[in-house]
């Protein structure tokens, strides 16, 4: 019998639907154009840049046809910049990439994060995309080369990954206090990686919650049998009041 499957996405998963990304590159040699399920793609004309799926630009890069450009928050200044935003910042996360404005007679959708441009040359440098984890990894392990200082951000990429983590295991502790948790700019590893935590906290939180509502209906009754009023009669009394 096959195990069951764990809630939501696994980091393979989540890699996968990462490739969908665009990411800018460099073609070394001209190609035409292809057809795919998500539309046609434009022909490459050397050193003309082109945004591209990232399956297709790593393909491309192992197979030296193209370089692959990488977007501007993975600058070793901008991750530097954030890093320190994360770690001054003691509550929320760095601002996400901010959505396109739309013209007021526009009926379109607007698109929001993973579906934003996010991760071309064109992206803003000051935000971290949805997968920003995954494409850092994906672009350092199959294009070292086209970064200026691929060991710099790759510490860089450990010590955000480090922060965030632990502002999401300090944020489940808020649950205690109001019930609830920012995740405003927490990209999907982050969230595929803390589902367990976090959900493993909520369950004790209902469980708390269900044996504390249990011991006052408890202590109701006794009061009740005993011909003493219950605990929910004060409070009617001092709403009254009030």
């Amino acid at each position: 019998m096959a195990l069951p499957l764990p809630p939501g996405l696994t980091p393979p998963e989540i890699a996968f639907l990462c490739e969908m990304e665009l990411v800018t590159v460099i073609p070394r040699q001209r190609l035409e154009g292809l057809e795919l399920l998500g539309g046609r793609l434009p022909p490459l004309n050397p050193p003309h840049r082109t945004p591209l799926p990232l399956w297709l630009a790593l393909l491309l890069k192992r197979q030296r046809r193209a370089n692959i450009l990488p977007p501007p928050w993975l600058a070793p200044h901008s991750l530097t910049a954030i890093l320190d935003h994360e770690t001054n910042k003691e509550e929320g996360f760095s601002p996400p990439p901010r959505l396109p404005p739309l013209a007021a007679s526009s009926t379109a959708l607007a698109f929001s994060p993973p579906f934003l441009a996010s991760s071309t040359a064109e992206a803003a440098p000051d935000a971290l995309p949805y997968h920003w984890l995954e494409i850092g990894e994906m672009l350092l392990e199959a294009a070292s080369d086209d970064f200026e200082e691929p060991d710099s951000v790759r510490k860089l990429l450990r010590g955000l990954r480090e922060v965030r983590m632990a502002k999401l295991r300090k944020g489940v502790e808020l649950l205690y206090a109001d019930g609830g948790i920012q995740l405003n700019g927490v990209g999907a590893m982050e969230v595929s990686e803390g589902r367990a935590f976090v959900t493993g906290v909520i369950d004790n939180l209902r469980k708390i919650g269900a044996s504390r509502e249990q011991q006052r209906k408890d202590r109701d009754r006794e009061d009740r049998e005993n011909g003493y009023p219950s605990t929910a009669d004060y409070d009617d009394d001092e709403m009254e009041m009030q």
